[in-house]
């Protein structure tokens, strides 16, 4: 199966990796589709608070 998305590694926190995986149940989502959407969600914010992110440009972020 194909996919656009990049690997990579992450390091959590025991205690904060176990309250996603809470979290990610309850929202019947695996534990990296949690993530990504607690990411997309902070990134719509910061977005909405200090202007759109131009990934192709070098913003002072």
């Amino acid at each position: 199966m194909a996919t656009d998305k990049r690997v990579f590694t992450l390091r959590l926190r025991e205690k904060n990796f176990e309250k996603i995986k809470v979290i990610a149940d309850k929202n019947k989502r695996s534990i990296a589709m949690q993530i990504e959407y607690l990411i997309e969600q902070h990134i719509e914010a910061y977005e909405k608070e200090k202007g759109v992110i131009s990934p192709d440009k070098h913003n002072d972020v």
